[in-house]
């Protein structure tokens, strides 16, 4: 039994941010309303974006946070829809935006630009993975064989800018196949498939988890092995959970991006393992992680690590990857901050700057090598900008989302 929009006792947030398919630009002045979804003619919010395409930030209704913390019949987040226009853009109508209670949900909208007859976009976020009814894991080799000819192509794991996602089950061809930014992939598999009210290493154990398996079908290239032209399906029989247009929660981004380089490991074994999963209520799975299971480990104090080693064996261990795909340079591995100099100082400086065109609400910066207040201030507006803690110090999460960012405004200078 599904309970959509009863029992709203506790508060969730809301944030909308909308660019356009064309390089990713921010969208400013879009119109935003939000209503419950299955109640599309009451407007409970309209607002607008800023100039760095970001709305405010809106407080919601919630169902109580104890429906989140264990299995249930009652449904523990709520559903709206968000409904963007914009001048000179096609308009959006995304319908079952979650909002759990306490979180903060981040709704991306991609815009298209208008190019002849107006069309209109209507996308629809199924059920939570741990909610609604989906095929369960088929079981397969956590290491693949190595001695087969063809089987691993790549000599060194790297984490790729992109992976391409076959939006259902393996044989369909009739459904479409995304490009998807790695980070991107994680959040909105994560998101998906944990509710991100549940302990900080409850959600980090399923992160490395979720990372280590797509790794390994990156590393191996798996199903382009077997013929396919795509990295990873979205069809949980094969694969994880991946939804096309879905909110991600802040809790979780955050933890990708603390540990986006990171994949699990076991002694003398090169790739990435695969890490298999399920909930451990509807699905049981001797021998994998479950997802209930790891929550409840995470309301005892056990670490990521320590959960992971409850399911997967105490040889499993956490590595880095040798490299990081369409970086401009590696985290220098120590904080930038007030007192810092040199090239890696010039770089953020030469790269905010750089970003500041397409987003008008950060300053530019001297270009000197120096971390002065100036550069410490554009760093605080910047992460301001993109949900990061406003410190003002360039931590590694903060080095690699100015990374990213840097590179896709780059690419959008290269389109024009």
């Amino acid at each position: 039994m599904r309970i959509m929009q009863e029992n709203q006792v506790d508060k969730g947030r809301l944030q909308v941010v909308v660019q356009s398919s064309i390089g990713s630009r921010p969208i400013d002045r879009a119109e935003i309303s939000v209503s419950y979804t299955g109640e599309p003619g009451n407007i409970l919010e309209k607002v607008q974006t800023d100039n760095s395409g970001n709305s405010p930030t809106l407080e919601l209704s919630a169902p109580p946070l104890e429906y989140s913390m264990s299995p249930g019949e009652y449904q523990p987040y709520s559903e709206y829809t968000i409904r963007v226009d914009a001048e000179g853009f096609e308009p959006v109508d995304i319908a079952g935006t979650e909002i759990l209670p306490g979180e903060t949900a981040v709704q991306p909208v991609s815009l298209r630009p208008i190019d002849g007859q107006e069309a209109f976009e209507r996308i629809v976020i199924p059920a939570h993975t741990l909610f609604g009814d989906y095929p369960s894991k088929i079981p397969e080799e956590e290491i693949k064989p190595v001695n087969e000819s063809g089987e691993i192509v790549l000599s060194r794991v790297v984490i790729p800018e992109y992976v391409v996602v076959h939006d259902g089950p393996i044989q369909d061809t009739s459904v479409e196949d995304y490009y998807v930014r790695y980070k991107d992939y994680i959040k909105n598999v994560a998101s998906s498939e944990i509710y991100a009210t549940w302990p900080d290493d409850t959600i980090r154990a399923n992160v490395l988890a979720i990372m280590s398996f797509t790794l390994n079908r990156v590393y191996t290239e798996w199903y382009r092995n077997k013929g396919y032209d795509f990295t990873i399906t979205s069809s949980t029989a094969y694969d994880h959970k991946w939804i096309p247009g879905r909110n991600i929660f802040d809790s979780i981004s955050r933890i990708v991006d603390e540990l986006f380089s990171n994949y699990l490991s076991r002694p003398n074994v090169r790739q990435p393992i695969l890490t298999q999963y399920c909930d451990g209520q509807k699905v049981t799975c001797p021998n994998w992680m479950t997802q209930w299971g790891s929550k409840y480990l995470g309301d005892q104090g056990y670490s990521a690590i320590e959960i992971l080693r409850y399911y997967y064996g105490d040889s499993m261990y956490i590595n880095t990857a040798e490299e990081i795909s369409g970086i401009p340079a590696s985290w220098p591995r120590y904080d930038l901050d007030i007192g810092a100099n040199g090239a890696k100082v010039r770089q953020i400086q030469e790269q905010l700057n750089a970003i500041a065109k397409s987003y008008p609400a950060l300053p530019t910066v001297t270009v000197n090598g120096d971390y002065d207040e100036q550069t410490k201030n554009a760093v605080r507006q910047f992460q301001g900008v993109f949900g990061l803690p406003e410190t003002g110090i360039v931590d590694y999460s903060t080095w690699y989302k100015i990374q990213e960012i840097y590179v896709a405004v780059t690419r959008i200078a290269e389109l024009n």
